[in-house]
């Protein structure tokens, strides 16, 4: 490639002028080529790039404000050693979600509302080329033929993208990012997602091997708040994770991390969740941690809590803890086994303890708005007892939702399995005392 001329005005050049963009692709294949082979640590490679950058900036004899010489290597180490122009964004904690909506529009998500930025890439090449840098490494692939993929980042964010003939203005980019340390239950309690009472209650629940299953929309932090149950799991069992993309991050010594892997451009090699569940039992788990249940894999998900396999935990998108119940039923219907309904439910009741859904407030702010007891069948129905509850009480001056977390009085059926552990529910959370309903078919 010939080196780029240099630009007639530099002192009113922006960082989108053509022939600084065409400067700044110069640097990056000349780095590029000459860097590509070394196998370094990332330290080192960080040291070879700047070093190299420096060396072919003054090859081209362009002589640029030193504020926007600094902008632009800024953003060719960016492109060489990071994800181009979102990797700022990236890099700022206080942001949880990226979403590229065209090359001249990237949103973010920070405290629960979503911000236009200034971030900008080049065009829609500009964003594929990020796409392709993301998913490569992993063995994934998007072209026409699969127009979409999921895939996660070094460090455990989660990536969705979507290019064209699907996407119609152009390539799409949403990264959920995550904490760069693990949530713990006493911030989510400082956060007010929920109460010390609770969560004493949920930890007691997963010590006490109760099949637990995370409800909510999407964004509502299922997947951190499972993250967080999971760290009550004792060091002393055997844990099995399935997810899509491997996101989960547990403490615990024994744990076997597995991850789906989508088909090859011959359609060949997929390896799905349910087939993992299902290889799962052969593995001799104490429990297994399910990232998301999306389709057949509910009923292998259901079959194993009903076998022994106590303690499991899993999450699923539904609007409300009745619903999660339906959207089982649903998945479970998707494994084609057709079973009658009744049948299903009777699966789901003997094998689902409980259910702890969560949901994001219209401002921002997450919370654990219900804990139900899956208490059994009356007929063909299945009985749900709240346990917990978040009420909503009223609407402050600035838009955000008052309300309080409050105990129903409902003693659920599974507290001799907690007392078992030691954990004895308080008499204050139960004063005003309703009897749970009958356990009908309940197994246990």
């Amino acid at each position: 490639m010939e080196n780029p001329t240099n630009p007639s005005n530099p002192n009113t050049l922006s960082m989108h002028d053509p022939n600084l963009i065409k400067l700044k692709m110069y640097l990056i294949n000349v780095v590029a080529r000459e860097y590509s082979q070394e196998t370094v640590s990332a330290t080192e490679r960080e040291a070879l790039v700047k070093e190299g950058l420096n060396k072919a900036y003054e090859q081209t004899g362009v002589k640029l404000p030193e504020s926007i010489r600094q902008q632009l290597f800024h953003d060719v180490l960016d492109e060489l050693i990071g994800f181009g122009p979102i990797q700022d964004l990236l890099n700022d904690d206080d942001i949880t979600e990226v979403m590229v909506n065209r090359a001249d529009l990237v949103y973010i998500e920070r405290k629960g509302q979503l911000i236009e930025t200034k971030v900008k890439f080049d065009d829609d090449s500009h964003v594929a080329r990020v796409i392709e840098k993301i998913i490569s490494p992993l063995g994934r692939r998007v072209d026409t033929e699969s127009p979409m993929v999921d895939a996660r980042l070094p460090d455990g964010s989660r990536v969705n993208a979507v290019i064209p003939p699907v996407a119609i203005d152009g390539p799409l980019l949403t990264i959920r990012k995550f904490s760069k340390s693990k949530y713990t239950i006493d911030q989510l309690i400082e956060f007010d997602t929920l109460t010390h009472t609770m969560a004493e209650f949920l930890r007691a629940c997963v010590l006490g091997r109760l099949n637990v299953i995370i409800s909510g929309g999407t964004g509502s932090g299922k997947t951190t708040l499972l993250n967080v149950l999971s760290g009550f799991i004792p060091d002393t069992d055997r844990v099995i994770t399935i997810e899509d993309s491997a996101e989960l991050r547990l403490n615990q010594v024994h744990v076997v991390r597995m991850e789906a892997r989508p088909p090859d451009i011959d359609g060949r090699g997929q390896i799905t969740i349910r087939d993992m569940v299902r290889n799962s039992l052969r593995m001799r788990p104490d429990r297994i941690i399910v990232g998301e249940c999306r389709g057949g894999e509910a009923l292998d998900m259901l079959q194993a809590m009903n076998t022994g396999h106590d303690g499991s935990l899993t999450t699923l998108h539904a609007n409300s803890p009745r619903d999660a119940l339906s959207r089982l039923e649903t998945m479970v219907l998707m494994a084609g086994m057709e079973l009658p309904l009744k049948v299903i439910r009777q699966q789901v009741a003997s094998a689902v303890d409980l259910i702890v859904h969560q949901s994001r407030l219209k401002t921002g702010p997450r919370k654990i708005t219900a804990i139900s007891e899956v208490a059994g069948m009356e007929g063909d129905t299945i009985v749900m007892t709240d346990i917990f509850r978040y009420e909503q009480t009223g609407v402050a001056p600035d838009g955000s939702i008052i309300g309080q977390f409050k105990p129903t009085g409902i003693r659920p059926m599974f507290s001799p399995r907690l007392e078992a552990i030691g954990y004895k529910l308080s008499a204050e959370l139960f004063s005003n005392l309703t009897p749970a309903p009958p356990a009908g078919s309940r197994r246990r």
